[in-house]
C-alpha cells in the first residue's frame, strides 16, 4: 500500500508544488552550512569547511522546493551578499548566539544589507544558533543585540536554534514554507 502513497504523493507534487528561493547569510563560523545540512535532513558534522563564496542545496519540505543559496561569512564575501538576496522569498540570517565578540560585527553587516534598496520587503528570519553551548545568548537577548525592534520596513522573526541538536529546525522549516 505504501507504493500507492508514494505515487499519489508524486502526482500530486506534479501539479500542486512551490518553489522557493532563500538565502543563508552570516559571519563566518556561524553555523550557516551545518544548519543548511540539517534542514536536508543530513547529519551534523562538527567538522565543516568553510564555504568559499557559495554553495546551492535543494531542500524538500511537504510540497515546497527550497532551492537554498548558502553564502561566504568572511569578509570578502560579505559585497556579494546582495547580489543573492535580491529577488528571493526569504533571508536566514545567522549568528552565533555562543559568541559575544562576533555579534556586534554581525549586527552592522545585517544593518548594512537590510539597508539595500534592492531587499526592501524581503522577510527576514534571524537565527541565534548554537544555543546548546553554556554562554549562548537566549532569543530575546539576539534580538536586542541585533536590534530587531528597529526593522519596520519588513517581517523580521527570530529563533534561537541549534543546528547540532536540531533545537528549533522544524519552525525554521515551517517558517520557510509559509512565506511559499
Amino acid at each position: 500500500m505504501s507504493w500507492f502513497w508514494n505515487f499519489y504523493e508524486y502526482i500530486l507534487s506534479l501539479f500542486w508544488s512551490s518553489e522557493m528561493d532563500i538565502t543563508l547569510l552570516g559571519l563566518q563560523n556561524a553555523g550557516k552550512t551545518s544548519l543548511l545540512r540539517v534542514l536536508g535532513g543530513g547529519e551534523f558534522t562538527s567538522d565543516s569547511i568553510p564555504t568559499i563564496g557559495f554553495s546551492m542545496k535543494r531542500v524538500r519540505k511537504g510540497r515546497v522546493n527550497i532551492k537554498c543559496w548558502d553564502l561566504g561569512g568572511q569578509p570578502r564575501f560579505r559585497s556579494m551578499w546582495e547580489r543573492y538576496c535580491k529577488g528571493v522569498n526569504a533571508i536566514l540570517f545567522i549568528v552565533d548566539s555562543a559568541d559575544p565578540a562576533t555579534l556586534q560585527i554581525a549586527r552592522m553587516e545585517f544593518e548594512a544589507l537590510i539597508s539595500k534598496p534592492s531587499l526592501e520587503g524581503i522577510p527576514v528570519l534571524v537565527l541565534g544558533n548554537k544555543n546548546d553551548l553554556p554562554d549562548a545568548y537566549d532569543v530575546d537577548s539576539v534580538i536586542d543585540i541585533m536590534n530587531l525592534k528597529a526593522v519596520d520596513d519588513r517581517e523580521v522573526s527570530c529563533y534561537s536554534i541549534s543546528a547540532k541538536e536540531r533545537t528549533n529546525v522544524d519552525a525554521v522549516l515551517s517558517w520557510l514554507v509559509s512565506k511559499a
